[in-house]
């Protein structure tokens, strides 16, 4: 129930008094003081308000006792109105907490805050982590990370970065930098960059969680509809992902059984909406995609072909390295191998690329299958020079041995 109300509480108070911190700290403060009487007096009736009443009056006794901050926020907080005026927010239901979550979206993911600071205050902000938490995430020391936290709280008050929605002129062009924070948490828990683990499920939990919220907040927004597909029809594989050991299963060998059909049926359903109504956006066209991956029988009954198209769109969405390897690896399903590496040949040069493990293991997989197995294995070791995680350096290791080159490091 904490989870769930703190992004609320968080949000409403971050409207009603203007500054990140403060809200954090009352928030903090009337939620251990939640812990502290809830066991003795019982759960009230309507939790979410006794917060909400709770953390106010800490805020307001923190602003009396400090009255040169509370001038600092009333002065902030008039700028603010003056340069980018609020209306008032639509009352609340009996026992509600007022949904101001959207805003405080886009707050955390504003243009003006680095790249790496957007993800870090989403996930400290709205899934409600603490430092130490959202530190491990992206696997950085606690105190780097508050650091790039103070950083971030410290742009929006120093900026005067409005605590509010973008309007109908300002949203399109906002949105996906809100879906890119999402997609980009996912990722990292879905495909770990690094460690013990090729998957961090609580992160990727966590990135459909906020997806969630964020569709349910702009349920026109196709887009939003778009990237909560794709989560989880990718998400809908995880046990199959990985083996005994951790270690990774490639698609064509995964237990098909074992994915979780009532999140691809929900996907499925979300692929429809991201698709209806006007062009397909990129999240919407990478959710198609996943979706005929998840609707075949097995990887030969698998529409290759459709796929193909869908990454064609995709490269005149968001033109990428990234997407046109996928694109050539889905050729080399389609039509042989050989097609597939001269694709991959030709992107040898591009720089994003050099360092990237996925593309020398789609090298070396399409080497192998064309028996050029002394290419294969260079490629398979440029690969383990790259890999991020264990599981992944064991996999690559053990297609060396298959091919009698086990003897890199």
């Amino acid at each position: 129930m904490f989870r769930e109300e703190r992004g609320l509480l968080l949000a409403s108070l971050v409207r009603r008094f203007g500054d990140l911190d403060l809200a954090e700290e009352v928030t903090s403060e009337a939620i251990e003081a939640a812990l502290r009487h809830w066991p003795a007096e019982g759960v009230p009736a309507r939790p979410g308000a006794w917060l909400l009443t709770t953390a106010r009056r800490r805020a307001v006794d923190r602003l009396r006792r400090d009255q040169a901050y509370a001038a600092r926020l009333a002065v902030l907080r008039a700028d603010a109105e003056r340069a980018e005026p609020v209306p008032a927010p639509e009352p609340a239901g009996a026992g509600e907490l007022p949904d101001d979550r959207l805003q405080l979206f886009f707050t955390c993911t504003h243009p003006a805050l680095a790249a790496e600071d957007r993800a870090a205050l989403t996930l400290r902000c709205l899934a409600g982590l603490t430092t130490p938490e959202v530190a491990r995430a992206f696997l950085v020391p606690t105190a780097t990370m508050a650091q790039r936290i103070v950083r971030a709280k410290k742009k929006i008050r120093e900026a005067r970065i409005p605590f509010r929605v973008p309007g109908p002129d300002e949203l399109p062009e906002r949105l996906p930098g809100v879906l890119q924070v999402v997609y980009s948490v996912f990722t990292e828990g879905y495909a770990a960059s690094s460690g013990p683990r090729l998957q961090r499920l609580d992160l990727a939990e966590e990135a459909i969680r906020l997806a969630r919220i964020l569709h349910g907040l702009l349920p026109a927004e196709r887009e939003s509809a778009g990237l909560l597909a794709l989560l989880l029809l990718v998400h809908a594989r995880r046990d199959a992902r990985t083996g005994p050991e951790g270690e990774p299963v490639l698609l064509e060998d995964q237990d098909r059984g074992r994915w979780d059909r009532p999140m691809i049926e929900e996907g499925r359903a979300l692929v429809v909406r991201a698709l209806t109504g006007g062009p397909a956006g990129p999240y919407g066209v990478q959710a198609a995609i996943a979706a005929l991956h998840d609707e075949a029988a097995d990887v030969a009954g698998t529409d290759w072909p459709q796929i193909v198209a869908l990454y064609d769109v995709l490269l005149t969405l968001t033109p990428s390295p990234v997407v046109a390897l996928n694109r050539a690896v889905a050729v080399a399903m389609r039509d042989g191998p050989e097609a597939g590496l001269a694709l991959l040949d030709a992107l040898a040069q591009e720089p994003r690329l050099r360092a990237y493990a996925p593309y020398a293991v789609a090298r070396g997989d399409l080497l192998s299958r064309l028996g050029r197995d002394g290419e294969a294995a260079e490629a398979y070791r440029e690969a383990l020079e790259r890999a991020g995680t264990g599981p992944e350096r064991a996999a690559l290791r053990r297609k060396l041995g298959d091919q009698g080159a086990s003897g890199t490091p």
